[in-house]
């Protein structure tokens, strides 16, 4: 028997179904005239219910949530003791409430149906009787617990929802129904969010930015001007210490610094609109930002939220909307689970929002249509209307640089793209700041996408989200000990050591730098950054050209990797590819017994399975994924070793992915060259059984000139054609001129690199 709080006071049963509904609306008809006004609007209702039945999008969405909230309303209700973790009963059942009451007030809205504001004030009261009862959840893994869930952030969620559902029967409700639930309820879990959780609700951080808004939404509801300015503003005389460490590992804000919900704007996000955390968060938080927004803008327009710091609410739409691959799915940059989209609720609701106080953007309706929902109020009608006259236009997803940190001087991500025939390659390269407590190590790591697919990945977070089996649906240990450090990322790692020694206070303090973005000449596009600070004594420097030849099938990556050290160490280039090794030319010797390759910052999860040395110049592998062929192709001396990896060594509950590795690896060098040409060349058809072009296109690849100033590399393809590249390593302005001899062969140019094919 499921365990569920009921409401046992049948008197207050009694006078709950007695009340004269429409009687209680004409007695207070001065006092409630204003509700609803937080998404949905009296006058955005009334507009709605004029176009229902004529607008196909917007009726498919409606459709699609009778269904669900009717489905749920056949059910009952039930109200849990609190007790699981995420994906648990108690948990899911919670969240499937607040949710569905959400939907419920806006079907009432839009359909004047009784039997929806009932189930939502049913609901309710059973909370609002349930919630004084309370102490902190009994599960004590966070740093800020919750009552109805284990952390604070889920309370916050079912606030944020909550309120909606609140606002959309407020009128409905007789004044003492709404006294009853604003004293037990509303105005004490907008204190305990807030004033008995300021180490939750005064951050800079996802948590904080829902935490702001639950008590902003509901302040908005009560017309509580104390509860609005402290979801703006946050607590003050918190006395939160500076040491304080939360559960993801980072610094809570010190006392005395900014808080609250405009202080989450002006810091997380860069100018261009880049949410500091990476786009799987910048995804959750994007809800919560904007649905607020859009409440404020209702209620108060004064504000003129939308303008704040230059637009960036709306620009972030934009940005996180070209960090997804072809699919539409984000870049798992930081803690990212893969497979996440633009499919997702919060996309849907932030491309309505987007476009209805932005500067309607078609291509935005693109997307919408793609989506194939739109919100339930009047952005989404006015999204499914112009989708309806034909409005939408393709959104173009082009090479762009998002710069990270609240001035945009704090790194970047650079993203670029080329296309050639039907083949479309996107290279993903990260030197941006940390990403606060969500941060990896990764400065100068790279992701690679064909068509959408991964070729060269990035790991992502490590946890299965709302999988009660592994650690409660909760971040697993490997998380630390696996997926942050800087050896489960395709970028250099210095004597076997994660970036600042895998200390979070130290990569916080620092940040990549940006070097080169150059993506006029679409045939050679180039994104080249340096970090000074990850190793001490070394600097690195990296740049990574992608190359559109007519006389090859499909765009090529040029990857440059410099270090500079006076000091000799071991370095490290791992590779995360997909696939089955299909050709190499190294002589390999494969293990009977396997080992982990280190002992901590991540070496202890991977499994050295075989290794080998190249007596070639240019050491090359081939592997297939996907029916395509791929190679790299890299230049070595019999020295480096090069070893075949398997994620997966000291993982006794299998919680990591068993995803195989390629290194590079270079012992007892100060200075030190990577250089590796990417290709994806060829296809196999499994029916026909056939190949295509299934051997690099590389004959060769030779550095022609390294010092300090200038990097050279000659390339010969199998057609016999030959390039040059040539890589200014310390003046990056496009005006420089240079000139340099080469092998008794002079060469001038005018910007950072010269590339002649």
């Amino acid at each position: 028997m499921k365990l569920a709080f009921k409401i046992v006071n049948l008197s207050l049963l009694i006078f709950l179904f007695s009340c004269d509904k429409k009687q209680n609306v004409k007695n207070n008809s001065v006092e409630i005239a204003s509700h609803p006004n937080l998404i949905l609007t009296a006058k955005g209702v009334e507009n709605i219910k004029k176009n229902i039945g004529t607008i196909p999008l917007f009726d498919h969405s409606l459709t699609l949530t009778k269904s669900e909230v009717d489905k749920q309303i056949s059910k009952g209700i039930s109200i849990p003791i609190p007790k699981d973790m995420a994906g648990g009963y108690s948990h899911t059942q919670h969240k499937i409430n607040y949710v569905t009451m959400q939907k419920a007030g806006v079907l009432f809205q839009l359909l004047d149906n009784e039997k929806y504001a009932l189930y939502i004030k049913e609901m309710l009261m059973g909370y609002a009787n349930l919630f004084p009862t309370l102490s902190r959840h009994p599960e004590t893994r966070s740093y800020a617990r919750g009552k109805l869930f284990w952390q604070c952030l889920n309370d916050a969620n079912w606030l944020v929802y909550t309120s909606q559902a609140y606002d959309s029967i407020y009128n409905w409700l007789t004044k003492e129904e709404r006294d009853f639930l604003e004293t037990n309820l509303f105005r004490p879990y907008a204190d305990f969010l807030s004033v008995e959780t300021p180490q939750f609700f005064n951050r800079i951080h996802n948590h904080s930015t829902w935490g702001c808004v639950a008590v902003g939404m509901i302040g908005l509801v009560m017309n509580d001007e104390e509860l609005i300015q402290r979801a703006l503003y946050g607590v003050k005389n918190d006395g939160i210490s500076s040491e304080a460490i939360d559960d993801d590992g980072g610094t809570i804000k010190s006392k005395g610094n900014k808080s609250g919900f405009l202080a989450n704007l002006d810091s997380p996000f860069s100018p261009d609109g880049y949410y500091t955390e990476g786009p799987y968060y910048h995804r959750y938080a994007l809800y919560p930002f904007l649905i607020f927004a859009q409440a404020l803008q209702n209620k108060k327009p004064e504000l003129k939220i939308f303008e704040y710091k230059n637009g960036v609410l709306l620009k972030s739409v934009s940005a996180i909307l070209n960090l997804t691959d072809e699919d539409g799915e984000f870049f798992p940059l930081n803690d990212g689970q893969k497979g996440m989209s633009y499919h997702n609720q919060s996309l849907i609701s932030a491309v309505d929002i987007a476009y209805f106080f932005g500067k309607q953007d078609q291509g935005l309706l693109s997307v919408a249509k793609e989506q194939n929902q739109v919100q339930l109020d009047e952005t989404g009608m006015a999204v499914a209307l112009a989708v309806k006259e034909g409005k939408a236009k393709p959104f173009q997803k082009e090479s762009i640089e998002l710069s990270d940190g609240a001035n945009g001087d704090e790194g970047a991500i650079g993203i670029v793209r080329a296309q050639q025939n039907d083949q479309k390659l996107t290279l993903v390269m990260k030197y941006s700041a940390h990403g606060l407590s969500h941060g990896h190590f990764d400065k100068l790591s790279f992701s690679l996408y064909e068509n959408g697919e991964e070729v060269i990945q990035d790991y992502g977070l490590a946890r299965f989200v709302n999988v009660e089996q592994k650690n409660g649906g909760g971040y697993l240990k490997e998380n630390k000990t696996w997926a942050k450090q800087t050896i489960a990322h395709n970028t250099i790692v210095v004597d076997e050591s994660s970036q600042f020694k895998g200390k979070y206070k130290a990569s916080s303090k620092h940040h990549a730098e940006k070097y080169l973005f150059d993506v006029k000449n679409e045939k050679v596009q180039v994104v080249s950054a340096k970090e000074n600070n990850a190793y001490e004594g070394a600097q690195l420097h990296r740049t990574m050209l992608m190359v559109s030849d007519t006389t090859l099938t499909t765009p090529f990556v040029i990857d440059i990797t410099k270090v500079t050290s006076e000091a000799e160490h071991t370095y490290d280039l791992p590779l995360y590819y997909f696939g089955q090794i299909i050709d190499s030319n190294l002589d390999v010797t494969s293990f009977s017994e396997i080992k982990p390759l280190g002992k901590k910052h991540g070496y202890q999860h991977l499994w050295k399975e075989a290794s080998g040395n190249s007596d070639k110049e240019l050491t090359q592998l081939t592997w297939l994924h996907n029916q395509r062929f791929y190679t790299l192709s890299s230049i070595s001396t019999n020295k480096d070793e090069f070893i075949f990896g398997r994620i997966g060594a000291n993982d006794p509950n299998f919680n990591l992915r068993r995803d195989p590795v390629f290194i590079q690896r270079k012992t007892n060098e100060s200075d030190a060259l990577f250089v590796n040409i990417l290709e994806s060349h060829g296809k196999y058809d499994t029916v026909s059984e056939s190949s295509i072009q299934a051997k690099s296109n590389i004959k060769s690849v030779k550095v022609i000139y390294d010092k300090t100033d200038y990097t050279a590399l000659s390339l010969t393809f199998n057609n016999e054609k030959n390039c040059i590249v040539i890589i200014a390593n310390q003046d990056s302005s496009e005006h420089k001129k240079h000139e340099l001899t080469i092998q008794n062969k002079h060469y001038n140019w005018t910007g950072a690199y010269y590339f002649n094919n």
